[in-house]
């Protein structure tokens, strides 16, 4: 770790924050990821827009970081298939959790919501015990 990772790392860790805070006080919904993309899919609601534009623009923030000349270092060592069938055990736990990191990590921790900070120690401990199996005993 250097300082500018230390830099990037805090500036982005604000910028999560104030697009939390922001779309609070603007929209009265807080930044969870899974629940902002599940209002997006049929049926269509009146605030769907909104939803479109905050997930453009999380898309859009890799390209935007690349194009200001920093890297993203992603190496891969796992298949499309596996990759596929991750994504989709981890939307099922967002559903079967009632939220995401984002929403239980980001705004619930925030707002010392018990269940948020439960349901985040669960996601990291899981996640431990997952990558140690995966690394270290299969």
């Amino acid at each position: 770790m250097n300082y500018l990772t230390i830099l990037s790392a805090l500036a982005g860790g604000a910028m999560i924050g104030l697009s939390a805070a922001l779309l609070l006080l603007t929209h009265k919904h807080t930044a969870g990821i899974s629940g902002i993309a599940a209002g997006i899919l049929p049926p269509w609601r009146a605030d769907s827009v909104w939803r479109c534009w905050f997930l453009a623009g999380l898309l859009a923030s890799a390209p935007l970081y690349r194009l200001g000349g920093a890297g993203i270092p992603l190496d891969l060592d796992a298949s499309p298939g596996l990759l596929a069938i991750a994504g989709l055990l981890v939307g099922y736990g967002t559903r079967l959790g009632g939220g995401c990191t984002s929403g239980h990590g980001v705004c619930g921790i925030a707002r010392l919501s018990a269940r948020s900070i439960v349901a985040t120690v669960t996601f990291m401990l899981t996640a431990g015990i997952t990558v140690f199996i995966v690394r270290h005993l299969l």
